[in-house]
């Protein structure tokens, strides 16, 4: 072994124990050197860490890795930051391209004059040319566009439209769209969402803020699911209690009773087989009348939007299980 290895392999030896005695100091400090407890707290206003147990300042002068600056409300911390936003799934670039701002105006908000204001326009238009390079991109903006839309008419969370998007993007990355309309699969691909973030959302709620029909939603959102499988629990009927008797006006004591209504049959078995929202709709009216809180069942059709048929089938059944008259 020549002079020149030898000293490289010395020097990687080295290396490898200064990093285990490294890595020992490590663990060393994440306990107590006083009491040995790990019930270590992190002081921010007075950078220190301090013993949880015996009170001992074990780091003094600790670095904090946040901004220099405080905001006391959104807009200044917008005005003060100096990070643009997180990158997300709802966007077909994941919000990492450039915008130009709309205003023909300069930093210091003055008009600009008119050769800068076409040379503005002309930039504008070929950055909304060169945001999407082909079909693909134009299919996933359309349809991120379409499920943002829907999902601000539902009112749903941003976490939704996230899973949403991530649904969308898996069902075009395995070329599950060829021969279905975009319009279907969003919908479909938002409706999965909300039955996975646990967000009561109906098909026919879905449904009327789509472009689509009801049936053909149900069928695309079967099929995507099955090739991706997803695992959806059966949707529990005590999630739309609260939402309906808000609409409706009803107090606590009914959504607690028709809650109980649903507990107790669902045990029973008379849930297997039926909708959800009709058998939250039934018990809502059941429990506005043990409650003296009477609503009637077209009241309660409107807000669950079911037929009274099924509220009046739903709350007899309801009723002959829990043996009320």
């Amino acid at each position: 072994m020549s002079n020149s290895t030898r000293q490289r392999t010395e020097e990687v030896e080295a290396e490898s124990v200064e990093q285990e005695e490294a890595e020992g100091e490590d663990v060393e400090a994440r306990q107590c050197p006083e009491c040995g407890s790990d019930e270590l707290m992190s002081d921010s206003e007075r950078a220190e860490v301090v013993c949880g147990d015996c009170g001992l300042v074990i780091e003094e002068d600790k670095i904090d890795p946040g901004p220099e600056w405080r905001a006391f409300d959104h807009s200044e911390n917008q005005e003060k930051s100096r990070v643009g936003a997180p990158t997300t799934k709802t966007m077909h670039d994941k919000g990492l391209t450039t915008t130009i701002d709309w205003k023909n105006k300069d930093a210091y908000g003055r008009s600009i004059s008119s050769e800068k204001r076409s040379q503005m326009h002309r930039l504008r238009k070929w950055q909304e040319r060169i945001r999407t390079k082909d079909a693909s991109e134009r299919n996933l903006q359309f349809a991120l566009s379409e499920i943002d839309r829907m999902a601000s008419a539902l009112g749903v969370p941003r976490s939704v439209r996230e899973v949403a998007s991530v649904i969308y993007r898996q069902t075009l990355k395995e070329d599950l769209i060829r021969g279905r309309s975009i319009e279907g699969v969003a919908t479909s691909a938002l409706y999965a969402a909300c039955r996975k973030e646990g967000i009561p959302r109906s098909l026919e709620e879905i449904s009327e803020v789509s472009r689509v029909d009801r049936k053909e939603i149900g069928r695309t959102y079967r099929y995507i699911s099955q090739e991706l499988g997803l695992e959806m629990e059966p949707v529990d009927p005590k999630k739309y209690v609260p939402r309906f008797c808000s609409e409706l006006g009803l107090p606590e004591e009914v959504q607690s009773k028709a809650s109980e209504i649903i507990d107790t049959t669902s045990e029973k078995g008379l849930l297997s087989g039926k909708s959800p929202t009709g058998f939250a709709a039934a018990a809502i009216y059941a429990a506005s009348l043990l409650c003296n809180q009477k609503r009637t069942q077209r009241e309660v059709a409107e807000v669950a939007n079911v037929t009274e048929v099924t509220i009046r089938n739903r709350y007899q059944e309801q009723m002959e299980v829990m043996g009320l008259q």
